[in-house]
């Protein structure tokens, strides 16, 4: 088993390179973070678990056209694009009620 020896100056290096990435981690945009994070497609449980939705329900959204999704084997998938589109098509700014 070969033996590698660490200098000093290869510590220094290696620190900064890590700075230099953290730096340009924490720079970034919070949108730029978010989409990074986000997966592109999620399966029926995440989708459940983001809209608060029982599976029944989010069925009957697959039925009644309401959210498209795509069907690979046994898996269904949703893309996160569509989802949001679908969120701010519904989106409702009801102050008829008299609460604000």
């Amino acid at each position: 088993m070969a033996t590698t020896i660490l200098t000093t100056e290869d510590l220094d290096i290696f620190k900064h390179e890590l700075l230099d990435e953290l730096k340009k981690l924490l720079n970034q945009s919070p949108e730029k973070k978010q989409e990074q994070e986000t997966p592109k497609l999620l399966k029926s449980h995440q989708v459940q678990r983001l809209l608060s939705i029982s599976p029944g329900t989010l069925q009957n959204l697959r039925i009644n056209g309401t959210i498209p999704y795509t069907k690979i084997g046994g898996v269904i998938l949703y893309s996160m694009q569509d989802i949001n589109a679908i969120m701010q098509r519904n989106k409702r700014n009801d102050f008829s009620n008299g609460k604000k």
